[in-house]
Formats: structure tokens, sequence, C-alpha cells
């Protein structure tokens, strides 16, 4: 089992940049998938980024090159620079964590969720 907490969140104005962090405990990650997941209100919960235990990062379209995955194993920590950011950005972000082979797109496919910490752009 694995618990997530993410933090970093916060308000920002637009153009900003922010750090999440997503830290995780009872068992290593380092042969995890990991993801980050946002929420708008009234939205679905859509993909963000993923970084697969080997070293591969995936993003959405509406992100890349703004936003960047990396980990930490060492830490058991997963990270998301946030950089550029916009009003749209605005929503809960959650952590995820796969153990299973595959970075799949969809939140069904994840096995553990973090409680999210909210981001919030103003214009």
């Amino acid at each position: 089992q694995v618990q997530l907490v993410e933090s970093g969140g916060g308000l920002v104005q637009a153009g900003g940049s922010l750090r999440l962090s997503c830290v995780a405990s009872r068992r290593s990650i380092s042969s995890d998938n990991m993801a980050w997941f946002r929420q708008a209100l009234g939205k679905e919960r859509e993909f963000v980024s993923a970084s697969s235990w080997n070293g591969e990062t995936y993003y959405a379209d509406s992100v890349r090159g703004r936003f960047t995955i990396s980990r930490d194993n060492a830490k058991n920590t997963v990270y998301l620079q946030m950089n550029s950011l916009k009003p749209e950005d605005t929503a809960v972000y959650y952590c995820a964590a796969r153990l299973r082979v595959g970075v799949p797109r969809y939140e069904r496919d994840y096995d553990y969720w973090g409680q999210g910490t909210q981001v919030t752009v103003s214009s």
C-alpha cells in the first residue's frame, strides 16, 4: 500500500510558477509509475503528466512545454514544476501511483491517490 501526500499548491498570478510535491510513504515508489492529474470545478479529472519507473515522461498537450515532472526516488518524492501558469490551469492537482506495467492516462488505471492540492491562477 502507498500513501501519497501532495503539497505546494497555492494562489499565483498568470505567468507565474509553482512546484508541487508528492511524498510517498509505506513503500518505495522506485519501481512504480507515477502521475499527476487535475480536476477543475465542475469538470472531470484529467491527466496532466506521468513519470514511468524507468524515467520516461509523458505530458498532456495542454501543459507540454510548461510543466515538468521529475522524481527523486531517494526521497520517495515526485515533483511537478509548473511554469507560465494560466487561469485555465486552476484545479485541484492529484498525485497517483500505478503499481503495474504501463503508463495510462485514465484515472481508473491508477491504484493509489493523494488528497490533492489546490492551484489557483489569477488573471
